[in-house]
């Protein structure tokens, strides 16, 4: 079996999705960037990989059939696909009219004491604006396809012609755009001390950025769904006979 030290962060969690959770705390991004091996990973944020691995070691050792939790892998693609509109798009759109009044409010309040606070909330309004438009294009568009095309060749129909040649074309353009907002997300994270609120920070301020820590959690979840498990199974239709 191959090393953990050289296993791809994506992998890791495909095979363990209790590895996330190792790898959140160290601020490994095993979705956009999940392709780096933990090593590669590591090296580039300066941590020790010995340190990284016997933790993940740790969770892989006590991972057994009855703990490994929900498995997305052992899902049909439409199931996957429900499961990504019923659980990470409906949290998105929950979510975010709470964090854009939040960033609002202490944007206004302590902006002037903390000026990171006026591009907390302008980052996170673009984020918001381009993640909601970024999710009707996947509902609207590329999933039901994903979902014609699985059931026409489970059912033995004709495989139907997509409207945009093959499915790597689209899938590219999200691939792009969870990078961009993952990068997005990440600056937010930098410019203020890695979420960290200042001593006798309101209760506001407190939770607003404790609501962009969950925030940016499960979007590394739902990235790593689509980028590593989905995606990949539908651009192998790419190369199925029509």
């Amino acid at each position: 079996m191959e090393p953990i030290i050289e296993q791809r962060l994506a992998d890791l969690v495909l095979d363990q999705p209790a590895t996330a959770k190792v790898l959140e705390s160290y601020g490994l991004d095993y979705c956009c960037k999940g392709g780096r091996s933990l090593q590669q990973a590591c090296a580039e944020k300066g941590l020790d990989v010995k340190e990284v691995s016997e933790k993940l070691e740790t969770v892989l050792r006590s991972a057994t059939p009855s703990n490994a939790g929900f498995r997305p892998d052992q899902l049909s693609m439409s199931g996957l696909i429900d499961h990504i509109e019923s659980v990470h798009h409906a949290y998105v759109k929950a979510t975010i009219p709470s964090l854009l009044k939040h960033t609002e409010r202490i944007a206004l309040v302590h902006g002037r004491e903390h000026p990171e606070l006026l591009d907390v909330r302008d980052h996170f309004a673009a984020s918001a604006g381009e993640f909601t438009q970024h999710m009707a294009k996947e509902e609207l568009i590329l999933f039901p396809w994903i979902k014609k095309t699985e059931q026409a060749l489970l059912s033995g129909a004709p495989r139907p012609a997509l409207p945009f040649g093959t499915f790597s074309n689209p899938i590219a353009a999200m691939e792009a755009e969870h990078l961009a907002e993952g990068d997005r997300l990440a600056l937010i994270r930098e410019i203020t001390n890695d979420l960290t609120p200042p001593a006798g920070a309101c209760t506001t301020y407190r939770l607003t950025f404790e609501e962009l820590k969950q925030f940016e959690e499960d979007l590394h979840v739902h990235v790593h769904l689509e980028n590593h498990l989905l995606f990949p199974k539908a651009i192998a239709f790419d190369g199925e006979s029509k």
